[in-house]
């Protein structure tokens, strides 16, 4: 293989949800391919093991950690974590076969980098199929879609998040006090319904995602990652005081809202989009492998427990958010404001993702003197139309259910284990082997009709209305 070294400008890929303030998506992976089949040379300036490590939990933890007790609800009390745990197992080792792909096309072909939907194209150009094939460039293209259904996915997540923390902050405010206790009736403030509050937090949003340098957007990046992690401690020491008996809580819930259990969980664990450009980032990418699995083993970790746990303190009256559970007091009501601003900030980096993949196509089709203008409608354009995707559907769960057996299935559970058959089976491959990967596509397929099914279903139901709640239990 040639040694020649690549710029990291010779190499575009938008597939990571973040960014690094040297200008370019984060970086890459290694160390699942046999050694003496692949040689990834680092990046001189590239990142330390210590921060792909944070990016690579940055990638992985978002609202969809805060969902996980309702996730954990809809599955029960034990079925819960357990198919927490095994979605993380699999979840990592699709994100290793996506990777082991990747260095099998950059030995093969002498590349230095590979984004997802490259390997995609060239898994389908192995295949014996003469018709996949003739049309692999369509491999790139779908997964650049499902990336960018998933990343605006997030944005409207984002909204409704923002929405309902906010408008639970100002119709409580006047109740709020220094008294964390957990044991008193609020009253709640008439005040208007969450979706204005989505219309009123538009214009700031649009402006918000008017910034385009990428190492303005970092700094942006980090203040939301510290705002987060000061609300995820208070968090976590809040509920574990006072937990309850938990043996009322069902061991295993009705398998009809296990699909939105589903749909939550795999929207939380869907971080393989920033597995590929973190390694290609590194100084030395061969320290990548145990960084991937120390990693996941935190994010695992930190998922199952937090969703048990906010499951045992709260019980049934957990809320799609577990921000929404917390006293109306000012240091919790402090923790939502937190939050939401750490979700705010984050809103303008993962919207930079599909940003950038729909729209220099479209300004390069105007003059350079209209190119600007041109850029900043359709960002506002993009931005409007999340948010009205969010108002059309204003219940955070079922958004992030929706999202999540949607795109997350297809991109996660899907996609890497038909890559591998294609990408090894005119080499030979193990029965079991091939076996493994049918499984755990048909796991994410079903989870994907299903999730979505049930998630449109109850949208549909009269159930679904929003309905304004003047007093909460806090």
């Amino acid at each position: 293989m040639s040694t020649r070294r690549l710029r990291s400008e010779d190499y575009n890929d938008y597939s990571s949800t973040d960014v690094t303030p040297e200008g370019s998506p984060p970086g890459g992976m290694n160390g699942f391919a046999h050694p003496e089949s692949y040689q990834r040379f680092g990046e001189t300036n590239g990142t330390t093991w210590y921060q792909t490590l944070i990016h690579l939990l940055k990638g992985n933890i978002g609202t969809g950690l805060l969902g996980l007790p309702l996730a954990v609800k809809n599955a029960g009390i034990l079925l819960g974590p357990l198919s927490l745990l095994v979605m993380g197992v699999v979840a990592v080792h699709c994100m290793g076969i996506l990777v082991k792909c990747a260095h099998h096309f950059c030995h093969r072909f002498q590349k230095q980098f590979l984004d997802y939907g490259g390997v995609m194209m060239y898994g389908l150009e192995s295949t014996p199929s003469s018709w996949l094939r003739t049309n692999a460039i369509w491999g790139r293209r779908v997964v650049g879609l499902f990336l960018i259904i998933t990343q605006l996915g997030f944005c409207c997540v984002y909204f409704v998040f923002l929405a309902d923390n906010l408008k639970q902050v100002i119709s409580a405010a006047n109740g709020t006090t220094n008294d964390c206790s957990s044991n008193r009736t609020v009253t709640m403030t008439p005040t208007m319904d969450s979706r204005l509050f989505m219309l009123s937090i538009l214009p700031f949003v649009v402006l918000l995602s008017f910034i385009q340098n990428l190492k303005v957007l970092s700094i942006f990046s980090m203040l939301a990652n510290v705002a987060m992690l000061v609300s995820l401690v208070v968090i976590y020491q809040y509920i574990v005081r006072e937990i309850p008996d938990p043996r009322p809580l069902p061991l295993a819930a009705a398998w009809k809202t296990y699909p939105l259990f589903f749909g939550t969980a795999i929207f939380a664990f869907e971080g393989i989009g920033v597995v590929l450009p973190l390694e290609n980032k590194m100084k030395n990418p061969r320290h990548f492998p145990v960084i991937l699995y120390v990693g996941m083993t935190i994010v695992s970790i930190l998922y199952i427990s937090l969703g048990v746990l906010g499951y045992l303190r709260f019980g049934g009256d957990i809320q799609a958010s577990i921000t929404l559970n917390l006293p109306n007091c000012w240091l919790y009501q402090a923790v939502k404001l937190l939050f939401s601003f750490g979700i705010f900030f984050t809103y303008a980096v993962q919207f930079y993702v599909p940003a950038e993949i729909i729209i220099p196509p479209l300004v390069a089709r105007v003059s350079e003197r209209w190119g600007w203008l041109v850029n900043l409608l359709l960002r506002m354009a993009l931005v409007s139309m999340t948010c009205v995707l969010a108002v059309l559907i204003p219940r955070l769960d079922l958004v992030i259910s929706l999202v999540g057996s949607v795109s997350s299935s297809a991109l996660a559970l899907i996609f890497p284990p038909l890559l591998e058959i294609a990408t090894y089976y005119t080499e030979g491959m193990h029965p079991l082997t091939i076996t493994k990967d049918i499984a755990i596509s048909l796991f994410g397929f079903v989870g994907f009709v299903v999730g979505t099914y049930e998630a449109l279903v109850e949208l549909a139901a009269p159930a679904a209305t929003i309905v304004n709640i003047t007093t909460v239990m806090v």
